[in-house]
């Protein structure tokens, strides 16, 4: 089992980055809030988790072991696979995702796509009394005033190869319909305007 790597990054694509150990690259999916965390040529570590199957390995990456753990909880459950897992980890950062499997708030476990009402019940039957146990990073942190928010994310557009003038527009778009929103969805929200672009 693959519990982590450490490594210079190699590239930072849309849907994963390319870690190289030891002179291995390893390609690692990974959340856009935790892709637009690495930057080329630097060195990154992430708590990781392989996914074996009959025709692939797949390594999934993480910021934290927590974030990990909830992913792999996840897939205990009958129609969870990894790519809606990672998905749910995607749309909720895990201190909100456990809150909603341990509240029963079927609405918020909607958000994610793939996710349907009974989908999430499901969820939370399962796993209701299971989120408890694992550990917390804490109280949630406080939401990050709207211009931190828009350089991080524009960084991180630029990091993922998008042009500067592009990157800020689309952050741009996106603060404007919602200045509170948080690093990870003003992210996946100016993602999806430049994908529609392209």
């Amino acid at each position: 089992m693959i519990s982590s790597v450490r490594g210079k990054v190699q590239s930072v694509g849309l849907d994963h980055a390319v870690i190289e150990v030891g002179g291995v690259g390893f390609a690692v999916q990974a959340a856009p809030s935790t892709l637009a965390t690495l930057r080329r040529g630097e060195e990154a570590q992430l708590a990781t988790a392989l996914i074996v199957r009959e025709d692939s390995l797949t390594l999934f990456g993480f910021a934290d072991t927590d974030a990990r753990d909830l992913f792999w909880l996840l897939l205990t459950v009958s129609g969870i696979g990894p790519r809606l897992g990672l998905a749910m980890l995607a749309v909720l950062e895990p201190d909100k995702l456990r809150a909603a499997l341990s509240e029963g708030n079927v609405s918020m476990l909607t958000q994610v796509p793939g996710i349907g009402k009974k989908g999430a019940e499901r969820l939370i039957i399962e796993l209701r009394d299971k989120v408890g146990s694992l550990p917390s990073n804490g109280d949630a942190p406080v939401a990050a005033s709207a211009s931190a928010v828009r350089g991080s994310v524009v960084e991180a557009l630029v990091g993922l190869g998008f042009a500067l003038r592009n990157a800020e527009q689309a952050v741009d778009g996106v603060l404007a319909e919602n200045s509170a929103g948080d690093t990870a969805v003003v992210l996946r929200k100016s993602l999806a305007v430049l994908g529609r672009k392209r």
